[in-house]
């Protein structure tokens, strides 16, 4: 009985994270990427944890709020989610990168059904994150 008890709580929260990633090809030599600001993410600290993974792999950044600024050849768009279990966690997050209006990059993470007994769904952000901007940029590590 305990045996089938743990496999039936493995069953249940393995599985229930997903990421997508499309990595940056290392040929496009990024050296600063602008982010777009999205003040519909209400994902506390989102923005600026995406911003410091990418300085960890050498990639500058900076915000923009309205109309991306001449000197920024690539560009990053966002979106975050939020759902709620006694406290809110990210459940959802799309990352997307640009050169011009081209998108060269894309990063999803999304927990299935909310997370449902997985006790990581309330993880930080940064913990959610980190492997999944790493994977986009793993072609730029040890810059």
């Amino acid at each position: 009985m305990v045996r089938k008890l743990a496999v039936f709580v493995s069953l249940i929260m393995s599985g229930c994270t997903a990421v997508q990633v499309t990595p940056l090809d290392r040929s496009y030599d990024v050296s600063h990427v602008c982010i777009e600001d999205n003040p519909k993410v209400i994902v506390g600290g989102f923005r600026e944890t995406v911003s410091d993974i990418f300085q960890d792999h050498g990639i500058t950044t900076e915000t923009y709020y309205q109309g991306r600024p001449d000197h920024c050849s690539f560009k990053l768009t966002y979106t975050a989610l939020r759902s709620w279990d006694f406290a809110a966690y990210l459940s959802h997050a799309e990352l997307r990168l640009y050169e011009s209006d081209r998108r060269i990059a894309y990063a999803e993470y999304h927990l299935r059904a909310g997370g449902g007994f997985a006790l990581n769904k309330w993880a930080s952000v940064e913990s959610k994150m980190t492997p999944v901007v790493n994977e986009l940029l793993k072609q730029y590590s040890g810059r």
